[in-house]
């Protein structure tokens, strides 16, 4: 297995789309800076701030969809190249390829968060608008590294979905729908969906966001993996059927 990871590691590095697909993360940083100034806010605090910058749009929007462009992208060239035949003949378990693509995907949220979180201090601090403190700062990072660790969890049947497809139109409209609706049932039954389950259980010890009901953990956590479970169960079937390739 950790020879698998090694090499999916090893292959990103010919992938140059990678780097620029983290260029996102400082998007909200940016557009709170616009925000905050136009508005001429005397009284934001860092939180206020970190809000818009990381907790908010670049959780619920902006991470989910990298995510799964970063998946199906990856995937998808494999499919081209002919790769997973490879893979089955040497032979590689069904299971152990989609953990090592569900690694990638994992550190790759880490890395992004980390980049939006230290986008959020230098612009903030540059900028004038807050003043950086040890807490705020330590507390940024602190939630951006529990974002980055925790959001893939909902991304898990996008993978499931890219791993049995050859094309990735599928895979890029579900992706839309998918962030759709789990923004959407955030506010109504976010126990419906995995990624909206995932973002509550995120956001409820953010000081300033307000929920609808408060979110009770197990029933995330249960959401969570009976969505990924059978998600992963179902692409497994498929590629043992040997319908992708």
């Amino acid at each position: 297995m950790l020879s698998l990871i090694q090499t999916e590691f090893l292959k990103l590095k010919r992938k140059k789309f990678i780097w620029f697909m983290f260029i996102p993360a400082l998007l909200m940083p940016l557009v709170a800076v616009l925000y905050f100034k136009a508005g001429s806010q005397v009284d934001l605090t860092p939180i206020k701030f970190y809000r818009w910058t990381a907790f908010s749009y670049t959780t619920w929007l902006i991470l989910p969809f990298v995510l799964g462009m970063l998946i199906t992208m990856l995937v998808y060239q494999e499919v081209e190249n002919n790769l997973l035949t490879q893979l089955w003949i040497v032979p590689v378990g069904k299971l152990r390829f989609i953990i090592s693509k569900f690694c990638v995907m994992w550190l790759y949220s880490i890395c992004f968060m980390l980049i939006c979180a230290s986008g959020s201090i230098v612009i903030g601090s540059v900028s004038g608008l807050i003043e950086i403190t040890n807490t705020s700062v330590l507390n940024l990072i602190l939630k951006c590294l529990e974002i980055g660790a925790l959001l893939p969890f909902g991304m898990i049947p996008i993978l499931a979905l890219a791993t049995t497809q050859k094309g990735y139109i599928l895979p890029v409209s579900t992706t839309i729908v998918y962030i759709f609706f789990g923004f959407i049932l955030l506010m109504g039954n976010m126990y419906l969906h995995p990624l909206s389950s995932v973002i509550g259980i995120l956001m409820r010890n953010i000081e300033g966001v307000v929920m609808k009901d408060p979110v009770q953990i197990w029933k995330a956590l249960l959401s969570i993996a009976l969505w990924s479970g059978s998600s992963i169960a179902l692409a497994i079937n498929v590629l043992r059927k040997g319908k992708v390739v």
